[in-house]
């Protein structure tokens, strides 16, 4: 498992969103013709820093591994990935919010090209989808997956 794949991918012009999902699926081998489904949650879903898109990502690639569910009972064994996920990376970024991460304000006229123009993308953006990536990757390895 490469963990700078997500970073490798977000240099490249993607959203943390659509990093940590592409990551996952190239390292599952999983063809993702259409990586840029994820780009609407980056800036915490359309900059209203609500969920770190990084974490939407995860989410999103767990489902992929996963599913599709052949039945309830399927559906309902993924939730505690998802919830296991989600406690992992809470635990070691303090929030899943976008803002919290961030400090910004995105949604503000201004505001995504202040966060552009300062060190947080690469202070806190870069980190946070490096940790998702490494974090959903330990949760699916652990799963057997």
């Amino acid at each position: 498992m490469d963990t700078n794949r997500a970073t490798r991918i977000l240099g490249e012009g993607y959203t943390c969103a659509e990093s940590v999902l592409r990551a996952v699926s190239e390292e599952y081998e999983i063809d993702t013709e259409h990586p840029h489904i994820a780009m609407g949650f980056g800036g915490g879903m359309g900059f209203m820093g609500e969920v770190c898109g990084a974490v939407s990502g995860a989410v999103m690639a767990i489902g992929l591994v996963k599913g599709p569910a052949e039945n309830q009972q399927e559906f309902q064994e993924t939730m505690p990935l998802v919830q296991e996920f989600r406690h992992r990376f809470e635990s070691e970024m303090k929030t899943i919010s976008c803002r919290e991460l961030t400090g910004m304000d995105l949604s503000k006229p201004g505001g995504f090209e202040e966060f552009m123009q300062s060190e947080v993308p690469e202070k806190v953006c870069t980190r946070a989808v490096d940790t998702a990536y490494r974090l959903v990757m330990g949760v699916l390895k652990e799963d057997g997956q």
